[in-house]
């Protein structure tokens, strides 16, 4: 092939008719080895290519998708696209991105890909540490295993307007998943770290000591007495009410009139002085890229700025329903067409510790865990749920468990104070949030 995959569908669906067009690339390899009591129980390896192409004609427009890397394979899935272009009901609001970049670009300065890739061998040899690490905290009884991880990802992105970017992503894992006490009052916990680059991934025998010592203490556990509480998210759940509020200001949503904070714009929504920042460009992040799934120029964006609400999060498609401009949150895969997502999400620290923020409650709870969910993205009712610990005079005490906790998102946004403790281990980061006033259901 004397072009590349994305140029020779460019090239097809031009042939066959199309307006305008557009092609994404995905190739992903992935080794993980799981150990169970020192005895491998899971080895993988996986290689996926895929290929995506949107044809537009005139206001209508159509999504195919091959794994087959193949130019006459290639002229049958244009020609395919652009026939079912013809069929499909109009979109007044569909077509490429005026914002999105001409020329070729990549993912320099993001330092995304690590060149280490470790045999399997290796990733065996980090399972079995997180393991016996894990089985060595006193209290632990039977272990659900530990496993260790490796992957990379190109992904590829064409327009018939010029655009054309490529870049790779790197990925290290490791996770561990443990018992401790016995029978009926068994309890399980677990531990996993993800990054970018080897070097920054945490050592297997920290992961695997975290996950024996949160089951340990999770043993035992009673239910709180049903009333109201002040309740602090642990830093491993309070990124869920971001991923709550990044829902609710998704441009598609609003567009639809579905999000309770459809006419939040300009509006305070979190307390003053809070700030909620979404960075594509940040350095090794896991949602880092240097361009949006449109080819529109990846940037820093604040989603709420001293507890306002800003900008929704926008595609052009959304941004054009709405009257405005993208701001390069486009997300796609293979099979469709694209939608706003968050890259890079955090929740700015607070000034005070995990330990400060709850010192002056004389009765709380600590939430570390969150089970189901029931959240009306219509109304911003809130219910799931949940186990942890209580707080007592400031202190940590015994484990709960098989409460709910309930609310309403609003209220709930305007009452987050956030602790210091912010850490970067996902692409949805926060410290710990405490909430007070939160209605939990117990005994």
């Amino acid at each position: 092939m004397t072009t590349t995959p994305i140029e020779a569908l460019l090239a097809a669906a031009k042939r066959h008719g199309a307006d305008h067009a557009d092609a994404v690339f995905i190739r992903n390899e992935s080794e993980s080895a799981m150990v169970r009591k020192g005895v491998p129980e899971g080895i993988e390896r996986s290689e996926s290519v895929a290929l995506g192409l949107r044809v537009f004609r005139g206001q209508k427009a159509a999504s195919v998708s091959t794994s087959v890397l193949d130019e006459a394979e290639f002229d049958r899935l244009a020609e395919q696209a652009c026939a079912m272009a013809l069929v499909v009901p109009e979109d007044r609001f569909g077509g490429l991105a005026p914002d999105s970049m001409v020329g070729h670009f990549n993912a320099s300065g993001l330092d995304l890909e690590d060149t280490a890739a470790p045999h399997m061998d290796a990733l065996l040899a980090r399972a079995r540490e997180a393991e016996d690490a894990a089985l060595a905290v006193s209290g632990v009884t039977n272990t659900n295993g530990a496993s260790a991880g490796h992957s990379r990802t190109v992904i590829a992105l064409g327009t018939s307007a010029g655009f054309m970017g490529r870049y790779s992503r790197t990925g290290h894992s490791i996770s561990a998943s443990v018992l401790a006490g016995d029978g009926a009052l068994m309890q399980r916990d677990y531990a996993h770290h993800g990054t970018v680059h080897l070097e920054d991934l945490d050592a297997p025998a920290l992961i695997g000591r975290e996950a024996g010592e949160r089951a340990v203490s999770r043993v035992n556990p009673s239910r709180p007495k049903t009333g109201t509480y002040s309740i602090i998210y642990d830093p491993r759940v309070s990124s869920s009410l971001l991923g709550h509020l990044a829902s609710a200001i998704n441009g598609a949503s609003v567009a639809r009139g579905t999000s309770f904070l459809k006419e939040a714009m300009g509006t305070r929504i979190l307390s003053a002085g809070l700030t909620v920042r979404d960075d594509p460009r940040r350095i090794r992040g896991t949602g880092s890229r240097p361009f949006d799934g449109e080819g529109c120029a990846a940037t820093a964006l604040d989603l709420i700025s001293n507890g306002v609400l800003t900008t929704w999060l926008l595609d052009s498609r959304s941004a054009r329903q709405l009257d405005l401009r993208s701001n390069g949150r486009a997300s796609r895969g293979v099979s469709g067409p694209p939608s706003p997502s968050v890259t890079n999400l955090h929740l700015e620290p607070g000034d005070l510790s995990a330990g400060d923020l709850r010192s002056d409650i004389k009765e709380g709870i600590l939430v570390t865990e969150l089970m189901g969910s029931s959240i009306n993205m219509l109304t911003g009712d809130y219910s799931r749920g949940a186990s942890g610990f209580m707080i007592r005079n400031g202190e940590l005490a015994e484990p709960v468990a098989e409460l709910t906790i309930a609310g309403n998102l609003r209220d709930m946004f305007s009452r987050m104070v956030p602790a210091r403790d912010l850490s970067f281990r996902s692409s949805v980061n926060a410290p710990s949030i405490r909430i007070d006033g939160m209605s939990i259901a117990g005994l």
